[in-house]
């Protein structure tokens, strides 16, 4: 931690009760008994904590419940990025907020220790084509993904991507009976490791590797 940092952070003195439950009053966010350093460090291990134990993203308003009115989220995010560099995991951003992930240079390595198959994201050549013809193209009905493949895309495997939750109902298609659109969700964007649909590859390259992915995962 910088010591401008935690010059701020001693700085500013929350006030008792303003914006608080009486839970949180309960809870010692602010530490001030302890010394800057050993402050700062015990609010870096609380947002540890909270992440190792989530096994989603977590947003930044949730992690400043657990450190001082005066700490900086982001700083302390920073300075616990410093001290993984050379692990084998890391603390990543998305649309949802922090969260650790290993590196993929490791990903042979776990796949080798250990059968993750029922809880990684494997996709049929199939399944990849229509989530990526919703990503491109969302909102999208299934008439429009009809027009793209050029035969019904069922239910079914409409279904499948819905219980892994990267598909979501969209709003209504400007057809007769206007029928629901589907969308991408953030776990789609936290699976592919995107921010925002901005980050999706330019669409020949995306498809490329969509092909290469499906292969890897029927091997």
């Amino acid at each position: 931690m910088t010591r401008t940092a935690m010059n701020v952070a001693a700085k500013r003195k929350p006030v008792k009760g303003q914006g608080r439950t009486k839970d949180e009053d309960l809870f010692d966010r602010e530490l001030a008994d302890l010394p800057q350093e050993l402050r700062w460090r015990e609010w870096m291990g609380r947002i540890e904590a909270v992440l190792f134990a989530s096994a989603s993203p977590v947003g930044r308003d949730d992690l400043a419940r657990v450190v001082g009115q005066g700490a900086s989220v982001e700083m302390l995010i920073a300075d616990i990025r410093a001290e993984l560099v050379g692990r084998p995991y890391e603390l990543a951003e998305g649309p949802g907020g922090w969260m650790f992930r290993t590196k993929t240079q490791f990903a042979d390595a776990i796949k080798a220790a250990a059968d993750l198959g029922d809880q990684s994201l494997a996709f049929t050549e199939t399944e990849m084509g229509v989530l990526c013809a919703i990503a491109y193209h969302q909102p999208i009905d299934r008439a429009g993904l009809k027009d793209i493949f050029g035969k019904d895309v069922s239910r079914d495997l409409l279904a499948r991507l819905r219980f892994k939750d990267l598909i979501a109902s969209g709003p209504r298609a400007p057809r007769p009976g206007a029928p629901h659109t589907f969308v991408t969700t953030e776990t789609f964007l936290t699976a592919f490791d995107l921010q925002t649909l901005r980050d999706l590859p330019e669409l020949e390259l995306a498809v490329g590797n969509a092909s290469k992915e499906t292969e890897a995962t029927q091997n």
